[in-house]
């Protein structure tokens, strides 16, 4: 099983920039897809954008052009760097792993989110 510990979060200023990092330890025969979800007080979890194992990526309408996934898989880490910030990407913000296990389980896995306030 594959497990992720997301760090970077912080309290900022509108406009400022942040870059968050999940990194996956574990045994597994792949990593899949990695996610970044966020989710505010009294709101649903979002999707905000998924990076697939080759590189393809997307982004949800609320952060496209402010936000950018990258992905490094010598490191098994997954980085969400974000522009521009605004009050309402205020959120705690969670990392999410799709692929196979070692006994050719699909997983599904969940860090423990890092929170992210972008004060006005």
């Amino acid at each position: 099983q594959v497990q992720l510990v997301e760090s970077g979060g912080g309290l900022l200023q509108a406009g400022g920039s942040l870059r968050l990092s999940c990194a996956a330890s574990g045994i597994s025969r792949s990593i899949d897809s990695m996610c970044w979800y966020r989710q505010a007080p009294g709101r649903q979890r979002e999707l905000v954008t998924t990076i697939t194992s080759d590189g393809n990526s997307n982004y949800a309408d609320s952060i496209k052009g402010r936000y950018t996934v990258s992905r490094d898989h010598a490191k098994n880490t997954v980085y969400l760097k974000m522009n521009n910030l605004k009050p309402e990407d205020t959120a705690a913000y969670y990392c999410n792993a799709h692929g196979i296990g070692i006994w050719g389980n699909a997983y599904d896995s969940w860090g423990q989110g890092t929170q992210v306030t972008v004060s006005s």
